[in-house]
């Protein structure tokens, strides 16, 4: 990026709100980080009413895993493609495409009157959200790179988690104010449609960046080169299945978790209050352990306040491996506690958000450690189309065994199952580290 030294009260200045001024890329960047808030919200806005759904609609909780098990069937599609779209389109054009789809598959939802509707809506919607998020990351490395490039990755991300908080904790206030689950679905929509604006914003001003500083896209960056996957070492698999592992002991969980909390705890969907609606909003939000879907909500909560702070303690002490053991553990008991025992879901939530903090903190900057530089595309492409596999596979047999046992028994031991897989192969890791001389484990002072 072209930088000036002139003052912007000086003769010649460029001006305080030109393209390479900071407040320029910081406005920018607040734009860009809503390009996934609407995504992020509908993403979850399914499960955040899912009570509500079952109960009016009479879907069994299989059809619920089932919306989620079709995005990721989407997401491992277009993975294949995104990058190559964003390279041969370029960032701007790009993010509008998948924009649009992200917008169109969530109407699509709202307007749903029958089951494959829904799952059309929810491919759609995948088939644009996954993509969004790797075109994000190419407009983010585009503006930012050499300049403060790990803040605004965790800006974006702080913002996009907080589209998944005000799903869990305002759809069933917006399905009960309005008298009608129809009206949440819509929000979620109108949301997505906040974010399509919010790219055409940041198309404008990348468009004035581009002309005036002679900026380059940085390319997709996840495309899947498939000569190349061949030449990874063993330590990039063991990362990659537990990165499986995790997230489909996470993501496909809360996606059926309101219901569990609900059901089984009679945690109320809503707090009771007497007040307006935005009223109500702010005592969901400030009882959160006290609702369904703000329990729920504990896991991303935790992500999205603690994630920059344990981002900054993984480059200073390492011990990536070492923590990815220890998260994966935490996933066991935390899983049993919910499906065995009665007592309170809050603090196996508040576990399960610790062991979603440390891992994704360790991973995925362990993957350019493990790999040659010019194979980190097609590494975290492979690495996401893989991980969909599981988040496609688990909400379906959450759901499937959900309905099947009329309990929550077997699947909360699935889910411990599925940390015990990933202990196994976080054990795996560790040790294939040592044996080459530990770079995972190396912090920024070692």
């Amino acid at each position: 990026m072209n930088n000036t030294t002139d003052h912007p009260d000086t003769p010649n200045s460029p001006g305080l709100f030109h393209p390479s001024r900071p407040v320029y890329r910081y406005t920018l960047l607040f734009f860009v980080s809503l390009l996934t808030f609407g995504s992020y919200f509908a993403y979850d806005s399914i499960g955040a009413i899912e009570t509500t759904l079952i109960k009016e609609l009479g879907l069994s909780r299989e059809t619920i895993g089932n919306s989620y098990t079709f995005y990721s069937l989407a997401a491992i599609v277009i993975v294949f493609f995104g990058g190559m779209l964003i390279d041969r389109l370029g960032t701007r054009r790009a993010s509008l495409l998948f924009s649009v789809l992200v917008t169109l598959g969530s109407v699509i939802v709202a307007v749903s009157g029958n089951v494959m509707t829904l799952y059309l809506g929810r491919f759609i919607f995948g088939a644009g959200s996954e993509s969004l998020v790797v075109a994000q990351s190419a407009i983010l490395a585009k503006w930012f790179k050499g300049k403060e490039l790990a803040l605004a990755f965790g800006i974006a991300l702080s913002i996009s988690r907080l589209g998944t908080l005000f799903s869990f904790n305002t759809m069933e206030l917006i399905s009960k104010q309005f008298d009608s689950y129809k009206t949440a679905l819509w929000a979620a929509a109108l949301l997505c449609g906040v974010s399509l604006l919010s790219n055409l914003v940041y198309n404008l001003m990348d468009l004035k960046g581009e002309r005036e500083l002679a900026l380059a896209d940085e390319g997709g960056g996840d495309r899947i080169v498939f000569g190349d996957i061949k030449r990874f070492p063993a330590s990039y698999w063991y990362v990659t299945m537990l990165c499986v592992t995790f997230y489909s002991a996470i993501f496909p969980f809360t996606a059926l978790s309101t219901d569990m909390f609900h059901d089984k705890w009679k945690v109320p969907t809503t707090i009771a209050s007497s007040g307006g609606f935005f009223q109500n909003v702010f005592a969901n939000f400030l009882n959160m352990t006290s609702t369904a879907p703000g329990i729920t909500s504990i896991i991303i909560f935790a992500s999205m306040v603690f994630a920059p702070f344990a981002g900054h303690l993984v480059d200073r002490v390492g011990r990536r491996a070492s923590l990815m053991v220890v998260g994966s553990l935490v996933l066991i008991p935390s899983h049993l506690a919910l499906g065995l025992s009665d007592h309170s879901p809050v603090y196996p939530m508040v576990a399960l958000g610790g062991a979603f903090v440390l891992v994704p903190a360790a991973m995925w900057p362990s993957v350019p450690l493990i790999v040659e530089k010019s194979l980190t595309g097609t590494a975290f492409g492979l690495m996401t189309a893989i991980q969909n596999v599981g988040l496609a596979l688990f909400p379906f047999l959450n759901g499937r065994l959900r309905d099947l046992t009329n309990s929550y028994t077997a699947s909360q031991c699935m889910f411990a199952a599925l940390g015990i897989v990933g202990l196994v192969f976080a054990v795996l890791l560790l040790r294939s580290d040592k044996s080459i001389g530990g770079v995972m484990e190396k912090g920024r002072q070692e």
